[in-house]
């Protein structure tokens, strides 16, 4: 039985690495994957995921009107090898589409697995995160740590002088010179 898995973290904790060995051991077994990536993501090159360690992998772009589900099954129906859905950023989903990933684990009996951020950099949560979180069969954290060594949870924004910002967009496309993970402690103290 396929299921809706999140991977969720804050940033900076591996989930793009740990979705590319996903896609990996599906395919070193013979099976195809599909992964996507939304075209906000904007730090690469399009339509391809990169981890920061190096690996990288084809993925198909989508934006908010892309409809997921229907991309999958159209897949499915001339690629019977078809095994798995990977979602890289998926904090950056909206509602719908965490409804049409929901929907590929149920009609399409393929599992999705999703890795995105929990929370924003005012410590808010995404749209995507939100309905993932509430609707994933399986929730698995991916961890790391801040600072001090305690388990990150947050995300905090910094500015190009080093210093935490606490105003503007809720998305702005960075790595590690936008963005350090906190614990909740240092967070609320920042």
């Amino acid at each position: 039985m396929a299921k809706l898995y999140f991977y969720y973290s804050a940033m900076n904790a591996g989930k793009s690495t740990v979705l590319l060995q996903s896609s990996y051991n599906y395919q070193e077994r013979g099976m195809d994957t599909l992964l996507f990536t939304p075209i906000i993501d904007d730090r690469y090159s399009k339509g391809t995921i990169h981890s920061r360690i190096g690996l990288h992998a084809e993925a198909v772009s989508f934006d908010k009107n892309f409809d997921l589900y229907d991309y999958a099954r159209k897949q499915k129906e001339t690629n019977p090898k078809l095994a798995c859905v990977l979602v890289d950023e998926a904090q950056f989903l909206n509602k719908e589409q965490v409804g049409q990933l929901v929907e590929i684990v149920d009609k399409l009996n393929l599992p999705v697995l999703a890795y995105g951020l929990r929370s924003d950099f005012q410590g808010e949560p995404f749209e995507g995160s939100k309905y993932l979180l509430v609707w994933a069969d399986n929730l698995i954290e991916i961890k790391t740590i801040c600072h001090c060594g305690r388990k990150a949870i947050m995300n905090a924004r910094i500015g190009t002088d080093g210093k935490i910002v606490k105003t503007g967009a809720q998305v702005q496309i960075g790595g590690n010179e936008s963005y350090i993970s906190m614990c909740r402690k240092h967070f609320r103290e920042s």
